[in-house]
């Protein structure tokens, strides 16, 4: 859940006393070695990946993550990425050594800029030999067409090497260990097209079909990137978590205290955490008064009262008061560390999502092979002519390569895309809409999602006017966020502050001063010697007079009993869950009608309900905005955050909400649903082109420059029929 009890300094953060350092790691138990993968791209990759690696003497687990296109290996420590990497090249994949703590945003950039500049080449290089093929079919004869197509080669063999480098590369990769891929037959494709277009050429021959080489190149780079943007804006959760950990704390000695690397802290060690820090590590309060704000890690709405004896986890934000703690558990045992490792976990899991794309090109690569040499075999042995063979090969292949497979759901996606981020929601991940069109659970997080996060004065009218001034004046001297509303509220009613003396705040309490000659307190109930009551409020006490409450409660988000019923209505179960009270979630779940809720869940039980739905055969989305939510975002089958979400729920989640307004995310279902459609059209228009094409192809009756022609039309149907998702 939100962060709404953030304090001003909380920016710059106290526990933060010197520029973040890389802290030095303890020596592990096992050694966590992380590899770059930059050729996996499937879920054949994944499974090839893991099992090569686990089948290493000395690798207790190895887990890909398809996203950031890494490996995370655990080992012996004896193990080095020295040894790995020789394991992965046998079995055809480019592997490096990577820093875990490292991020890849550069690298991915360059990725996607090398992409479009080939695909820039390809285009050019494919309008300018268009334009020297259409002086050969006007007529051109003789010296005039060969020396066309001899200018057509020179411009073509560059662009091509440049170009179509990725495919040569992966199908490479690919080939010398034993094996295929997609890339194997498009490779063959333009290397056919190529040979047999430079064969003619120099014999003489009337056809050429360098424009058809390009124009193939060109089709399928724009498939890979289209792929490639639906995934650009997509990183690790995991390392966002991480860098909410404190790098450096304040140590008390017998000699007073100093600042240390938090990975130099040891169980028993007592830590001072100034107001406004972060806990560093895991512990129990030995010192001191305060608040804390739990909401990252518990999802509690407002501040928790913290005294000697209190169990602090490290990520909770000390509030008012200096507190020294006893370090109960450092590094890798903390809670904020586990959840990074939970989120790590799920996300790997996730990574094991087939789309429908691979799994419509699982026999497609063996299936072309057996085709084009067929068909090359039979035409050699009816016409025992090369030429005639080799030319329906290239035919046979080109018009069988998968541009339309390969724009079917990149196309859509897009366009998908596009029409919800007009709505308000961002699509972070390539397969969210497919697995959002599966969804039949939808589980909300309560506070800073189905609610503001934070708290609206509701009784101003039931006080007086010098009571009003009496309150602001204390509650302007404090940053709690009763406090900060009851301010806002005040100055918004226009009520002016009364004169006050002796004004201080008392850390974990409230504020305090003299107005005329009496004792005015704001603040707990048992401060002001008021009973507690089960609605949140803060308490003014005049002198002798009886206490008055302010009352507060947490306002809904925009359209959220619209979005709530909008989902019941497409047949979804709705659920809440919430690490808020038991009162104030069930008062929630009433008013917006959801009979199943579930309250003060920790961020493990979140994570752990998921899993139970998931076992029960639903497809869950989760919706949710805070730290406690980043395991159960990642671990359900899809995942909404709103942009108002700390930033790791918003890196843990497949899509972003942009606008306060919850009823985007209905819609973002129907076109889900809507999107899957399209993807399936965009497979049987694929089909139908490959069950009219592919006999023409095989029985003579298409050239390699027809090839051509009929695979542009498939991807260019293909584009338009996802175009109408707009």
């Amino acid at each position: 859940m939100t962060a709404e009890l953030r304090p001003p300094s909380a920016a710059a953060c106290p526990g933060c006393l010197a520029t973040p350092v890389q802290p030095v790691e303890e020596a592990p138990k096992d050694a966590r070695i992380a590899l770059s993968l930059p050729g996996v791209h499937c879920q054949v990759c994944i499974t090839t990946v893991e099992h090569a690696l686990n089948a290493l003497p000395g690798v207790h687990s190895a887990r890909v993550n398809l996203t950031l296109k890494r490996a995370l290996v655990e080992a012996d420590p004896q193990l080095r990425a020295a040894d790995l990497i020789p394991v992965l090249e046998g079995v055809g994949y480019e592997a490096h050594e990577l820093d875990p703590g490292a991020l890849q945003a550069t690298q991915s950039d360059r990725a996607g800029r090398d992409l479009l500049m080939r695909l820039a080449v390809a285009g050019f290089a494919s309008m300018n030999v268009m334009l020297l093929s259409v002086s050969v079919w006007s007529g051109a004869t003789d010296a005039t067409r060969d020396m066309f197509h001899w200018i057509s080669a020179a411009i073509t063999l560059p662009a091509i090497a440049f170009a179509a480098k990725p495919f040569f590369m992966n199908a490479w990769n690919a080939l010398r260990v034993g094996r295929l891929n997609m890339d194997v037959p498009i490779v063959l494709a333009i290397v056919l097209a190529l040979v047999t277009s430079i064969w003619e050429t120099s014999l003489s021959g009337e056809h050429a079909y360098f424009d058809a080489a390009l124009t193939l190149t060109f089709f399928l780079l724009a498939g890979r990137y289209l792929d490639y943007r639906t995934r650009a804006v997509a990183r690790s959760a995991a390392e966002e978590l991480s860098a909410l950990e404190v790098p450096r704390a304040l140590r008390v000695t017998e000699a007073g205290s100093e600042e240390v690397a938090v990975a130099e802290l040891r169980i028993g060690d007592l830590i001072l955490v100034r107001p406004g820090g972060r806990m560093p590590v895991d512990g129990e309060i030995t010192k001191g008064c305060s608040e804390l704000d739990r909401s990252l890690l518990t999802g509690e709405t407002l501040p928790v009262f913290a005294e000697p004896g209190l169990v602090v986890s490290a990520g909770e934000v000390n509030l008012t008061g200096p507190l020294t703690i006893r370090a109960t558990a450092v590094g890798k045992d903390t809670s904020l560390h586990r959840m990074a490792d939970l989120v790590a976990i799920a996300e790997s899991g996730r990574s094991r999502y087939t789309s429908l794309a691979d799994s419509a090109a699982k026999l497609y690569a063996p299936g072309v092979h057996i085709l084009a040499a067929l068909s090359f075999l039979g035409w050699y042995l009816y016409s025992w002519d090369v030429r005639t063979a080799l030319n329906i090969a290239a035919a046979v292949l080109i018009i069988t390569c998968p541009c339309a497979l390969g724009l079917a759901v990149p196309a859509v996606t897009t366009a998908a895309s596009g029409r919800l981020f007009r709505k308000g929601m961002l699509i972070k991940d390539a397969t969210a809409l497919e697995r959002l069109a599966g969804v039949d659970t939808v589980v909300f997080d309560k506070t800073g999602t189905l609610t503001a996060g934070t708290p609206e004065l509701t009784n101003l009218q039931d006080h007086t006017s010098a009571d009003l001034a009496v309150a602001l004046a204390l509650a302007e001297a404090s940053s709690h966020p009763l406090s900060v509303a009851l301010s806002r509220a005040a100055r918004a009613a226009g009520i002016v502050p009364a004169e006050l003396t002796e004004l201080t705040e008392v850390p974990g309490y409230g504020t305090q001063g003299q107005w005329q000659g009496r004792l005015v307190r704001l603040g707990r109930a048992a401060w002001v010697g008021a009973p507690q009551g089960a609605q949140t409020a803060a308490w003014l006490s005049v002198g002798q007079g009886e206490a008055r409450p302010f009352l507060f409660s947490d306002a809904l988000r925009p359209g959220v009993a619209e979005a709530v019923a909008a989902l019941q209505a497409a047949g979804k179960e709705v659920l809440l869950i919430s690490g808020d009270t038991t009162l104030a979630v069930e008062a929630l779940a009433q008013r917006l009608g959801i009979s199943r809720w579930v309250a003060e869940a920790l961020p493990q039980d979140k994570s752990a309900r998921i899993a139970q739905l998931a076992e029960e055969g639903k497809k869950v989305l989760m919706v949710g905005d805070g730290l406690n939510d980043t395991a159960a975002l990642t671990a359900a089958h899809v995942s909404i955050s709103p942009a108002s979400a700390l930033d790791a729920a918003r890196v843990a989640s497949d899509i972003v909400l942009l606008g306060q307004d919850l009823t985007p995310i209905a819609e973002a279902c129907e076109v889900a649903l809507k999107a899957t459609r399209r993807i399936r059209e965009n497979f049987r228009i694929a089909t139908i082109y490959n069950i009219i094409a592919v006999p023409l192809a095989v029985a003579g009756l298409a050239t390699p420059l027809m090839a051509a022609l009929a695979m542009s039309s498939s991807s260019i149907t293909v584009s338009l029929n996802a175009l109408r998702l707009r």
